[in-house]
């Protein structure tokens, strides 16, 4: 009887009443709300920067695919304007923000559309082609049910071929409860599953049991928006790399490192026609002077990363290297302390307490907790925090303090940068005697 009367008092969300959101926000001392509300905004800031996870070996090279429901389901304006809308204009800023967290992976874009899936754009490294191919899924006509086994075929077709190096991902934004399917997509999940390609499912209904099961079984997320700003948290969480699978091989890849010729043997560059848009109808390539080429067959490209068309080398240039490796060696989180922690300023300034970063005046009533950096002891407030963890991945403090820098290098386990420098100088400069340049 005990159990039963449990059961009577457990009630589903929509249908308790009210919830009384107003009781978690309490005045302070001088019956204000700004402390209240200060912490609300910090606890919703660090929450994405807390559910990392940590000590994961992350893939730099991705190769991914956002399968779009384009059903009718779309068409619902429960997401300001419409479903739809909303969603291209987050996949805008998905895309430059993917692209420039991930330059030297891969995405593509399939939809569906009446029962059927439709490869909107390739596998490119290219944001600009996405961009475009979002301006006419604007003015696509919604109808019908969507098909999601379609679209997983679709998307597996083409990553089956993909090297298994590199990691392998379908991210689908379902707006449909249901899925009208041709054969049992239990088949295609069962695939997927063996192909080791990761699967992650944003339903902007409800939860759905298929979507739940296929994430489930390819070790992808599952995630049910609540509103736009809830929608765009899901959808960013997708930019950065997933834990490699302990499966996913391991192996060296020829790289491309571009150069610009401004000029052949003491005359200007000869005009020429760049790879990359020579076939492309809509924007035709023009002759030019400028632009990439290919240290190994001499191709020329407009932008970098580029796969050579000719010779199939990968053309990156250093920086993307270094915004893709920086999600192997993260910028431990900062140790959260009480603002009376933070020591007083110089006297010359007033004994004020400074954000080491952006030298912000640290207030006791909006900055209530402080962040330190466990290697160069410096406190940061929050949004430098943010900042540092999710944009600039690198310490300030560690970086501008002498000898920081060499010391957290050995603290990670590796050797002094000058050991290494004297151990490679001297083959370095017997090697440039021997072969000169």
């Amino acid at each position: 009887m005990a159990d039963d009367e449990q059961d009577d008092q457990k009630e589903y969300r929509w249908e308790t009443g009210y919830e009384k959101t107003w009781e978690a926000i309490k005045e302070d001392d001088d019956g204000l709300l700004d402390s209240a509300i200060a912490d609300i905004i910090q606890k919703a800031k660090r929450k994405r920067q807390a559910e990392k996870t940590k000590q994961n070996r992350l893939g730099m090279m991705r190769h991914m695919f956002i399968v779009l429901d384009c059903s009718e389901s779309m068409s619902v304006p429960d997401l300001k304007p419409t479903r739809l809308l909303c969603t291209l204009k987050l996949l805008e800023i998905f895309i430059e923000e993917f692209f420039d967290q991930n330059p030297i992976s891969q995405l593509g874009i399939i939809a569906l559309k009446a029962k059927r899936a439709e490869k909107i754009t390739e596998l490119t490294g290219t944001s600009r082609v996405h961009l475009k191919a979002l301006e006419g899924l604007a003015r696509v006509s919604l109808t019908s049910e969507p098909s999601l086994q379609n679209g997983l075929d679709l998307a597996l077709k083409t990553l089956k071929v993909v090297p298994s190096h590199a990691s392998r991902e379908i991210v689908i934004i379902m707006g449909s409860l249901t899925t009208c399917d041709p054969v049992d997509i239990n088949q295609t999940i069962d695939e997927l599953k063996k192909e080791r390609i990761r699967c992650s499912v944003i339903s902007l209904s409800a939860e759905i049991h298929i979507c739940r099961y296929l994430t489930q079984q390819t070790m992808g997320t599952f995630g049910a928006v609540l509103d736009d700003s809830h929608y765009r948290d899901q959808l960013l969480s997708q930019v950065d790399p997933p834990p490699a699978a302990k499966t996913q091989d391991n192996s060296l890849i020829r790289m491309g490192f571009p150069h610009s010729k401004s000029e052949v043997e003491g005359k200007d560059a000869p005009l020429s026609m760049c790879m990359c848009h020579i076939e492309n109808l809509e924007e035709p390539s023009e002759l030019s002077t400028t632009g990439h080429h290919c240290p190994q067959c001499n191709s020329k490209y407009c932008e970098l990363p580029v796969e050579c068309q000719c010779c199939g080398l990968t053309l990156v240039s250093a920086p993307h290297l270094a915004r893709s490796y920086h999600h192997l060696f993260p910028v431990p989180n900062f140790e959260e302390l009480p603002f009376e922690s933070v020591p007083p300023g110089a006297p010359e300034s007033g004994g004020l307490r400074k954000c080491y970063s952006c030298i912000k005046v640290l207030n006791g009533l909006t900055d209530k907790s402080v962040f330190k950096c466990g290697y160069c002891n410096q406190f940061f407030c929050l949004d430098c925090d943010i900042f540092i963890h999710e944009t600039l991945h690198s310490c300030v403090g560690c970086n501008t303090i002498p000898g920081v820098a060499g010391l957290v290098y050995q603290k990670q386990g590796g050797k002094s940068a000058i050991d290494s420098q004297q151990t490679m100088l001297p083959s370095t400069s017997k090697q440039r005697s021997q072969y000169p340049m």
